[in-house]
């Protein structure tokens, strides 16, 4: 099998001929640009010693080469926006230094300039005569959005102003899409994963607004989650009126990408803590699972492509409400988190669901562990997710900075002799 059929196989319950595998097919399935540049060098990929591009500078992660997908028998290929988390594009790549020293590219409007503390702040649209909506602290690893929360009269509050920064599509992305699934399908074979849409409903990490320069509504986090209770009908209305733009713009890119997308990443909001969830079922049902099966219904009613939801923290009550609000996948699989053990997990759900990611505790056992102990824990996970299908190998989250490079060679190794 290639890559695009094997992730095809996985994601039907199929057992592929091998393990499928994704690294950067998301913007929470990546990898740090630091940790990224070690695995590279320890790896001894081509193209080892060239400064890694940073193309998510909120969490600053690095790109994924076509040489390390060839080295490591990636199956995925993300297909996404050529605007990133701040709103400008990744062009005019310039070089800068990582607080930690590695040597990275970044995008042109990237801000490279520290205040006099050596902090380095972000703007939006790259735009530096408005305030800043991101702070990476001196010796950072990446950036802390800043709430521009203007005074609220609920008497003048409007949903309208907290979908400022969604949509619609412009012709331009579209153009710039259709391209790049056009030169992926001549030259690639790897499942094509989309990060296009805005219909991450309550994301706390788009809360902010970190692409609009003069944010208004709701913009402070602590107030947003105070609102899904206390403001619950203005709430529902953003996500009304989010969806809708959500819909309309998937009918656009469809139009474009046809049935080339394997994979399209529906949302990040996250449901659960270490504890448990921090959402009852009710809450879930009552307030975002409408809007979840809005867009997972349109997507299996008019396309082949299959639904991605990212949620970490403990949310074993809710998966059988994702389940049926019509998602095909779960990432990051927070095995660590309350019942979120693996086997109770394949056993109850893993004829219903694709497991993306789960392969290993990027909070202990990565960065902390031994070898012995990342190669011991990706051997176990891969035996009792890989059964039957619907797993695709994946760290749980992206992988952080400061990962001693033994232990990425390790969980890469670990992982090619799983797949022999």
């Amino acid at each position: 099998m290639n890559g695009k059929e094997r992730i095809q196989a996985t994601l039907e319950h199929r057992e592929p001929d091998k393990v499928a595998m994704d690294l950067g097919g998301t913007a929470v399935t990546g990898i740090a640009a630091s940790a990224l540049q070690d695995l590279k060098q320890v790896l001894g990929v081509p193209g080892a010693e060239e400064r890694t591009k940073v193309v998510d500078p909120f969490q600053m992660l690095g790109e994924v080469t076509d040489a390390l997908r060839d080295e490591l028998g990636i199956d995925t290929q993300p297909v996404s926006s050529q605007y990133n988390f701040y709103g400008f594009k990744n062009e005019n790549w310039k070089p800068w230094v990582l607080f930690d020293g590695t040597p990275v590219l970044v995008p042109g409007k990237f801000n490279t300039e520290p205040d006099e503390d050596g902090d380095i702040y972000q703007y939006p649209q790259g735009d530096r005569s408005v305030e800043p909506c991101a702070k990476m602290p001196r010796d950072g690893y990446y950036f802390d959005a800043i709430m521009r929360q203007p005074p609220i009269d609920d008497e003048e509050l409007d949903p309208a102003d907290n979908c400022q920064e969604f949509g619609p599509i412009g012709e331009d992305e579209l153009d710039q899409l259709r391209g790049e699934v056009e030169r992926l399908k001549a030259n690639d074979d790897r499942a094509l994963v989309g990060n296009f849409l805005d219909v991450s409903f309550g994301d706390i990490a788009l809360v902010p607004g970190p692409t609009v320069k003069h944010p208004r509504g709701i913009r402070d986090v602590e107030e947003w989650y105070v609102s899904t209770v206390t403001r619950r009908e203005y709430v529902r209305e953003v996500f009304r009126r989010q969806c809708e733009i959500g819909i309309e713009d998937l009918e656009k890119i469809h139009d474009e990408l046809g049935e080339a997308i394997d994979v399209v990443f529906i949302t990040g909001t996250d449901f659960g803590t270490q504890n448990g969830p921090f959402i009852s079922p009710d809450d879930y049902r009552d307030l975002y699972k409408p809007f979840h099966q809005r867009v997972n219904n349109w997507i299996h009613e008019n396309t082949t492509w299959k639904t991605f939801i990212h949620s970490c923290g403990g949310v074993e009550p809710l998966i059988d409400e994702f389940v049926d609000a019509g998602f095909d996948i779960l990432n990051p699989v927070q095995c660590s988190a309350e019942d979120m053990d693996p086997e109770h997990l394949k056993e109850k759900f893993g004829d219903r669901i694709t497991f993306w990611g789960g392969a290993i505790d990027t909070q202990k056992t990565l960065p902390f562990g031994t070898p012995e102990e990342v190669r011991e824990q990706v051997r176990r996970r891969v035996d009792i997710f890989a059964q039957g299908g619907g797993f695709v190998f994946n760290a749980i989250h992206n992988i952080q900075a400061r990962t001693p490079p033994e232990n990425l060679e390790a969980l890469f190794k670990a992982f090619q002799e799983c797949r022999e």
